[in-house]
């Protein structure tokens, strides 16, 4: 079985990777909206006798509201702006990247234990990277065709 062990250890680094980067997709920042009810919950507690106190605890909690809504505006900003993206020459670079990366890993010696895993996943990239650069080349020429 020495030949599972090292295709499961050739493949180990690019498991890492994926598993990086599903860890990276699950982290949450804080929660901002429950500190927000907390502070209005301490507020509603503290004694009307304290202005003060109560002045500057509302100052915090405008200021924390209006963070909210600056976020929530960039946030619809940046997915209006992720939802219309069709597609340019970074996709043609980075299909080229990937092809070239595949004929320079095709020169590396078959030896070597994940040399099978990484060919096949470059294969799968750069076939990924073509679908995404002929379907921005399309739409680049549909468009220039409907102008002329």
């Amino acid at each position: 079985m020495p030949g599972i062990t090292e295709i499961a250890l050739g493949t180990a680094p690019i498991f890492g990777g994926a598993l990086l980067g599903v860890a990276a997709g699950q982290l949450r920042g804080p929660d901002f909206r429950g500190q927000l009810k907390a502070d209005l919950d301490l507020l509603d507690r503290l004694p009307p006798g304290e202005t003060a106190r109560r002045a500057a605890l509302q100052d915090s909690i405008d200021q924390r509201i209006d963070d909210l809504v600056q976020a929530n505006k960039r946030s619809r900003q940046l997915r209006a702006a992720a939802s219309s993206y069709q597609g340019n020459w970074r996709d043609i670079v980075l299909f080229l990247a990937a092809v070239l990366f595949t004929v320079v890993w095709w020169n590396i010696p078959h030896s070597r234990t994940n040399w099978l895993v990484t060919f096949i996943l470059m294969i799968v990239v750069s076939v990924v990277t073509a679908m995404y650069a002929f379907r921005g080349t399309a739409r680049g020429l549909s468009r220039l065709l409907h102008r002329s």
